[in-house]
């Protein structure tokens, strides 16, 4: 299977089980076309070089060329993966990761928000030291011969629990030498509470840390307000440059998200940007269809505009020595996640869960609160093994809308989340996070492509 498109001046060819990315004249790109098509040869020979005016050789030469690049194992190449999803995550049941709901509880009231301000449409509370300790000794004693283990804290707004926060990663770090692991933390926050106490303990414990802010004052103020109805923007705009300067190269992120209200999200990367912040995310709105800021069918061709649009500024910025990151243009041309990644997905129910204050398991956060989904708990392990099952045949080939789709192997089946939300199960579709997403690995590959000739 390949995929062709033309972006930006460049004439793309995507062979999708190889991985590799060729970017060719207007003549090998017609060619590669044509035999895609299962044109006769001689026939391709006659239409191009007509159409190009070119010798007849020039156009045979270019078709050995797309041979040799076929035998390299580079172009046309079959699927060497079909039926192996489902054998990977069967072969292991260990678990890597959890993202431990410190705060069923916020000091926002954000309108489109997922976790219904925090409370996962629950009662609002804080996880204990003693639930988060066994949550860890869970995950230590479940993660087999994995020794690097994620742990995500996560809400609500988790500095809203930050004793108890500081107090697991202290565990944490007792207990990983003893037991040959090393625990990577995240933490999320909408800003609200950061002081230097926090920042300081962030960047000696926190592999990566993530903020939230929707990028300009008018677009995050609509959405991210206080029980008072104020906005928030002008509380942790300097409180998150405070910390981005104090953070140096550690990992972090500014994670907003963009609704119908700001289909013009470029201009709230860039302004992030204006603001110091090199390190972006923007993410689509998920929420119910008929909310006011659900995105529309009407939305796309902006929304693709505006990914073209970041694509050639970021590629601009770099020429200028002044780059950005894109948390969804980071893609390599060189290398990619392992085919287990690239088939199985997020390992969301297999060998990642989240954990809430009680001690709950769910698949991940945006489960949590649907008791379809209670898979288990942190002291018995998973004890639904019918729902561990259905999460262990979700997989890139589970979805036979996903069969012929060129972005499989990057997406890997999509979200299971969003699949069950927008279509009742985990191994449905959501068909337009299907579209933004193939329009992003678009931009993303040609991205790279030029970044290449810098």
């Amino acid at each position: 299977m390949i995929h062709q498109y033309k972006l930006d001046g460049y004439n793309i060819v995507l062979d999708v089980y190889s991985g590799s990315v060729h970017v060719v004249d207007d003549l090998a790109y017609d060619v590669i076309a044509a035999m895609d098509s299962g044109t006769d040869e001689a026939q391709i020979v006659a239409d191009i070089s007509l159409k190009y005016g070119e010798d007849e050789a020039e156009v045979r030469e270019c078709i050995d060329d797309v041979h040799e690049l076929k035998a390299q194992g580079k172009l046309f190449t079959e699927d060497p993966f079909a039926g192996l999803a489902p054998k990977l995550k069967h072969r292991s049941k260990d678990i890597k990761a959890l993202c431990l709901h410190v705060a069923h509880t916020c000091n926002l009231n954000c309108q489109y928000c997922f976790a219904s301000q925090g409370k996962f449409h629950g009662e609002r509370a804080l996880m204990s030291f003693e639930v988060g300790k066994q949550a860890l000794d869970f995950l230590a004693a479940h993660s087999g011969n994995h020794r690097n283990l994620e742990v995500d804290f996560f809400g609500g707004e988790p500095l809203m629990n930050w004793d108890v926060v500081k107090r697991l990663v202290l565990y944490a770090r007792e207990i990983e030498g003893p037991l040959n692991k090393n625990f990577r933390f995240t933490l999320t926050t909408n800003g609200m509470l950061l002081n230097d106490e926090v920042i300081d303990f962030c960047n000696e414990h926190m592999h990566n840390v993530v903020l939230s802010l929707d990028g300009r004052r008018k677009v995050h103020d609509r959405l991210r307000k206080d029980y008072a109805g104020r906005g928030s923007y002008s509380r942790i705009v300097p409180k998150f440059q405070h910390f981005v300067e104090k953070r140096g190269d550690k990992s972090y992120y500014m994670r907003g998200t963009f609704t119908h209200f700001n289909t013009d999200f470029t201009k709230d990367i860039f302004h992030m940007a204006d603001l110091g912040f090199t390190e972006l995310s923007m993410e689509p709105v998920v929420c119910a269809p008929g909310d006011p800021y659900a995105l529309t069918e009407e939305d796309l061709p902006v929304l693709y505009e505006q990914y073209e649009i970041l694509a050639r500024d970021m590629l601009r910025r770099a020429r200028e020595g002044k780059p950005i990151t894109f948390y969804h243009y980071m893609i390599s041309l060189d290398h990619g996640p392992c085919i287990y990644k690239r088939l199985s997905g997020c390992g969301s129910g297999t060998e990642y869960f989240a954990v809430t204050p009680w001690g709950d398991l769910y698949p991940c956060h945006q489960f949590v609160g649907d008791e379809k989904y209670l898979m288990g708990n942190i002291w018995d392990g998973v004890t639904n093994s019918a729902l561990e099952d259905e999460f262990r045949d979700c997989n890139v080939e589970s979805r036979p809308e996903c069969k012929d789709c060129w972005a499989r192997l990057y997406c890997s089946g999509g979200c299971a989340a969003n699949a069950y939300h927008a279509g009742g199960n985990i191994n449905a579709i959501y068909e337009y996070g299907c579209k933004l997403f193939r329009k992003r690995i678009e931009c993303a590959i040609m991205l790279q492509a030029a970044m290449a000739e810098l």
